[in-house]
């Protein structure tokens, strides 16, 4: 048994977070119909003909769209929205990413779709959330996590400040949430027999992950200062260093003992009193000795390769970290044992690599079931399911409304 199994999802987004956060669902079970508008598609490089061969594998390697079902549907057509509205009084979750007042125009809002079924959970995501004197307003991760006070906060203290991947409004801010969200809903209908909605905005989650860091200033009016805290690198002891090779390691001695570990491991005791002290939350120091320990590090940290300075801190209890490339991850050990790599069969390209799932449930493991389907994979047998006709399926892809 999966965690999810029997949970009947309507995933009608257009973009990464939408998608991303119904895999995350399905990979724990749940029934995914992704319902996609004609003529589109989420990975890059398809053509609109979704049987080519280069469709094919493009679709088998797009992870977010695993364990999922796929229709082609117009709903901008009457005969479309009548397809959803069938398909939504046997769903229990809707997901949609438009903007503001899309949906509604579209005739398939939370507020129609909750009079066909009261137990529907209908989740909504945007960047500014549906209210607000924002909400209407465009934008994308580099935009909300700049509104939410992320993006002056990285990098160091000289320059602009520096763009990360947009791991952080669209994957955690929305994608998380929303799961997080949806999954709270699911157990609360089972307490009150009711569905509901779920409003989640990109800003508001990049918001949340603030929570820890905003502490300080609603305690005393603390601000935190782009690369000038104990955890933005001004501190020798939390800071990455180039190695030998010309590559990099991280280390973390935020805690006194790790700190002394690795003094002990350089032969520099006299530097094991210059740790964490509470200003440094806040406050690049000025004591020129901490100048002093940080060139002696860069210098000391030349004389041997990333690889071997791994083995040896970690192996003296010093928090260390290599700073991989991509490819790298999909090799270590660690991750291959913890399956965030894993193998997928497929009919006709055999073995397709893919991210593993993260929740390990001991009793209610996720599992990919399926790779990700063309376009319009399951139309037919969906519509059959719904009780339509082969001459009326026939008759509404003549019509352009589905596919």
């Amino acid at each position: 048994m999966l965690a999810l199994e029997g949970v009947k999802i309507l995933d009608l987004s257009r973009v990464i977070p939408g998608t991303f956060c119904t895999m995350l669902l399905g990979d724990l079970g749940a029934e995914v119909l992704k319902i996609e508008a004609p003529a589109t598609s989420e990975f890059p490089g398809s053509s609109s003909s979704p049987q080519e061969a280069s469709n094919l594998k493009q679709a088998a390697y797009y992870a977010p769209n695993r364990n999922k079902k796929s229709i082609v549907v117009n709903l901008k057509s009457e005969a479309g929205q009548e397809i959803f509205y069938r398909l939504s009084q046997h769903a229990d979750v809707v997901v949609e990413g438009f903007r503001p007042g899309v949906a509604k125009r579209l005739g398939i809002d939370y507020e129609t779709i909750s009079k066909l079924n009261s137990r529907i959970i209908y989740c909504s995501l945007s960047g500014y959330g549906q209210e607000g004197p924002y909400h209407a307003f465009p934008g994308h991760d580099i935009n909300y996590i700049a509104m939410a006070g992320i993006l002056g906060l990285i990098g160091s203290g000289e320059g602009p400040p520096v763009i990360p991947l947009n791991l952080v409004a669209d994957f955690a801010g929305a994608a998380l949430y929303g799961a997080l969200g949806i999954s709270a809903a699911l157990l609360a209908r089972n307490n009150t027999g009711r569905g509901q909605y779920v409003d989640v905005a990109y800003v508001d989650g990049a918001v949340s992950l603030m929570t820890w860091f905003a502490c300080g200033y609603f305690f005393d009016g603390s601000v935190l200062k782009r690369g000038q805290s104990w955890l933005h690198g001004a501190y020798p002891y939390y800071a990455v260093y180039e190695t030998k090779d010309g590559k990099y390691i991280t280390i973390g001695c935020l805690e006194p003992h790790f700190w002394e570990n690795l003094c002990r491991l350089l032969g520099k005791v006299e530097f094991i009193p210059y740790h964490f002290a509470f200003d440094h939350t806040f406050h690049k120091p000025e004591d020129e000795k901490w100048d002093e320990i940080r060139a002696f590090l860069k210098e000391v940290f030349l004389t041997k390769t990333r690889d071997e300075w791994f083995e040896l801190l970690i192996h003296n209890d010093v928090p260390a970290g290599k700073v991989y490339a991509p490819h790298e991850v999909f090799s270590d050990p660690q991750a291959l044992h913890r399956q965030m790599v894993i193998e997928v069969d497929h009919p006709v390209l055999g073995k397709i690599k893919q991210v593993g799932i993260t929740p390990k449930l001991s009793d209610t493991p996720g599992k990919v079931r399926s790779l990700s389907p063309l376009p319009g994979e399951h139309t037919d047998e969906t519509l059959e399911e719904l009780g339509y006709e082969r001459e009326e399926i026939e008759s509404l892809r003549q019509a352009g409304v589905v596919y």
